[in-house]
């Protein structure tokens, strides 16, 4: 048990008997009251984020993780097979506790995945993959100067906003935390 005062962005904490993850956190000391902590809360089952108050001397469980690199194989529609690269053991996910990660997934990146007593509850993706376009407009003579982006289909299915000189079939580079096109790749 850790102090209301001691959550962190990130922290896996357990309230009411179901797993959590510190989306964001503010101390607040507001006059002569006694200070609290307002947290904003993502289900790590459902995925849905919630608001919560501590006060600042609660106490609040705070969960242990073990992460373990995994390589991605494949998927078979609503499955997703990893394999452990330390033990070389299989294993596969539904895609409903992947699905933010899925767009980003392609077959051998390496992934960091969460354990909670033995069961995965989630995936932590690299900061940045590299991708490659499959349908994109073409580029414009010349446009090599211009905040005007167009939309390019990656190879995941995941739509982005590229600038224009980008075409079919080149690498880039998107970061995963945002979705958001951050460079070309030289192959």
């Amino acid at each position: 048990m850790i102090a209301a005062t001691q959550i962190k962005r990130g922290m896996a904490i357990k309230l009411n008997g179901e797993l959590y993850r510190v989306f964001s956190f503010q101390h607040i000391t507001p006059g002569n009251w006694r200070g609290m902590v307002q947290t904003k809360l993502k289900s790590m089952k459902t995925g849905s984020i919630m608001e919560h108050r501590f006060r600042s001397e609660d106490r609040v469980e705070q969960a242990y993780l073990e992460t373990h690199e995994v390589e991605y194989l494949y998927s078979d529609g609503s499955d997703y097979y990893f394999m452990n690269t330390e033990s070389f053991e299989q294993f596969h996910l539904s895609g409903e506790l992947l699905d933010d990660s899925i767009p980003y997934m392609i077959p051998n990146i390496k992934l960091q995945i969460e354990f909670y007593e033995g069961k995965p509850i989630g995936v932590e993706l690299p900061a940045s993959v590299e991708l490659r376009v499959v349908s994109t407009e073409p580029s414009l003579r010349g446009a090599t100067v211009s905040n005007v982006n167009k939309p390019a289909t990656l190879e995941t299915g995941l739509v982005i906003q590229v600038p224009p000189f980008i075409n079919e079939g080149e690498l880039l580079r998107v970061d995963t935390s945002d979705g958001k096109y951050l460079e070309r790749v030289k192959a």
